[in-house]
């Protein structure tokens, strides 16, 4: 949180939470059009439309400075990261209920500390690791709902759907990673911009592989899946700014909230017992990882507190 901000938790909170809601639309708006278009036309309109509440935010901050980056590659590793992510999860959209695929996403925040110790060396605790192994074991509780001698009867696609949703989950952890990365040296403002303009270049190349002319109220769909993604995104960034992140991350699971209702008023389905069983493990497991960064949070500042030292009165 920058020093200039003065911490306003209700703000930060209820930006967080109104994240979590314009995310779901816009996986509700790509579901709803998902059969009929390629997920790299889906990604394309995702992306590009993004652009522009992000530029509105940014150019509110100050648009041009915003452009200069001294790690370019990074902004690019972390866009094809993050593209990856995009295409597996909107892959999933077409291919399992939202709640489903709401679900297994949650095991991203898991890979995310796996990632950070093998590719930024940081250092994990016991306790860590063992809400990892935890939440990890909730992933399999979901999968078994579709794979394995006890599953229910499903269709193929809901298989292959559950096994791109952990593909998307493993993608967008490896691209919080290099954003965890990024930040160190460049703002936020930079990363969610190049992102937007990086992922839609790159979801552009699927063009020759053949894309779908939208008609009007598909093309409004994917619009509005653009614009409430962007806006998504601006919220998200500017909810971390009035809180602390041990204070604003727990409310990302609210999405589960607006996944279920998206699923029984819209789609008219419901999440099996395993499913929401498993998806309480995982979530109680990321919960657990959270209140550890806390508490390493607040030990590391009591430490720097007990090592600076004071002047002696004159």
């Amino acid at each position: 949180m920058p020093p200039s901000e003065q911490p306003r938790p209700l703000v930060g909170i209820g930006l967080k939470v109104a994240s979590t809601f314009v995310f779901t639309a816009m996986a509700t708006l790509i579901k709803l059009v998902s059969a009929r278009y390629p997920v790299g036309e889906l990604t394309f309109f995702r992306s590009s439309l993004a652009v522009i509440p992000v530029a509105a935010w940014v150019g509110w901050r100050n648009f041009v400075p915003t452009f200069y980056t001294s790690r370019f590659l990074g902004h690019v590793v972390r866009s094809i990261a993050g593209s990856m992510a995009m295409f597996f999860g909107f892959w999933a959209l077409s291919l399992l209920p939202i709640a489903d695929a709401t679900a297994i996403g949650y095991a991203s925040p898991l890979m995310t500390v796996i990632f950070a110790v093998v590719l930024l060396g940081e250092k994990v605790h016991i306790y860590r690791w063992s809400a990892v192994g935890v939440g990890l074991c909730g992933v399999l509780i979901i999968l078994s709902d579709y794979v394995g001698p006890e599953a229910r009867q499903t269709a193929t696609g809901g298989i292959t759907g559950a096994l791109v949703a952990v593909a998307g989950a493993i993608a967008g952890a490896l691209a919080a990673t290099q954003t965890r990365s990024l930040t160190r040296v460049e703002p936020a403002a930079t990363i969610v911009l190049y992102f937007s303009c990086l992922t839609a270049l790159f979801s552009l190349a699927t063009l020759p592989f053949g894309w779908a002319v939208p008609d009007l109220p598909d093309l409004a769909a994917l619009i509005g899946a653009g614009i409430c993604g962007g806006i998504g995104q601006v919220f998200l960034t500017q909810s971390y700014r009035f809180g602390d992140a041990s204070l604003i991350a727990p409310f990302d699971y609210t999405s589960m909230i607006w996944a279920l209702t998206v699923s029984l008023l819209i789609f008219g389905t419901w999440p099996s017992g395993i499913i929401l069983s498993g998806a309480a493990v995982v979530i109680a497991a990321g919960l657990f990882v959270i209140y550890r960064e806390h508490r390493l949070g607040i030990e590391r500042a009591r430490s720097k507190r007990a090592q600076t030292p004071t002047t002696p009165l004159s």
